[in-house]
């Protein structure tokens, strides 16, 4: 049985990732409050990602595949008081990047230190290619910064058997998409996406499940996209 660390795992594609994957691997799921049998870390304090790790650890014994999917998507107005704007900044910096950094960090220490293969999958962002709206620049910078770190460790540890892949969702059926598209005006959004529609969890889950278990290894530092074809590259 493969065992897996998920972060963001209490809703939207956290949750259909982990429901996806449950039947084939033992999962240690992350949320920022203990919930439905989740581990509590909240990624934006210092530390929690290490904490998480040996958690998962104490758990499973050994970890075969991370998946960072844990991220904020908040606003962060350009003409907002300064220090509250680099506050935002950093914030979505810390969680959407810093902490995934820290655990791909840990995971291929882990891996190095035994001697055995091990996945990396981080959930990123069309944002990452296509850039995102005047209040989130900060979002769209730190997964192109995901992005970027997921084909750095691709390159540099594939033939230690190390993989790395990540996935860009473009809107996504979730919590976060719903305050999105509404805020915007949901039908102009929709009719920039050829499809008609937004992504549902399950598909992006989907896709999370076959890179973390059968996807083969030449595949390594591969980028996924699931938007409809509202961006192609």
């Amino acid at each position: 049985m493969t065992n897996i660390l998920l972060t963001g795992a209490s809703r939207g594609i956290g949750a259909a990732i982990r429901a996806a994957i449950a039947p084939a691997a033992t999962i240690v799921g992350q949320a920022t409050r203990a919930i439905d049998g989740l581990v509590a870390a909240d990624l934006d304090e210092p530390g929690a990602a290490a904490t998480l790790w040996q958690e998962a650890l104490d758990q499973l014994g050994s970890v075969d595949v991370l998946i960072n999917n844990a991220g904020v998507f908040e606003a962060n107005p350009l003409d907002g008081d300064d220090a509250a704007w680099l506050a935002g900044w950093e914030r979505t910096m810390r969680i959407n990047l810093t902490a995934s950094a820290e655990l791909c960090r840990l995971a291929v220490r882990h891996w190095q230190a035994r001697g055995v293969p091990g996945r990396i999958v981080n959930v990123a962002s069309r944002a990452a290619y296509r850039g995102d709206s005047p209040a989130h620049w900060h979002y769209a910078a730190a997964k192109a910064g995901m992005v970027a770190m997921t084909k750095t460790i691709a390159r540099g540890y594939a033939k230690e058997g190390i993989l790395a892949f990540a996935i860009c969702p473009g809107f996504t059926m979730t919590g976060m998409a719903d305050e999105y598209l509404a805020s915007r005006g949901g039908d102009k959004l929709l009719a920039d996406i050829p499809l008609g529609r937004v992504a549902m969890p399950d598909e992006v889950a989907e896709m999370a499940r076959w890179l973390a278990l059968d996807a083969p290894a030449s595949m390594t530092g591969a980028v996924l996209d699931v938007n409809g074809a509202s961006y192609v590259r």
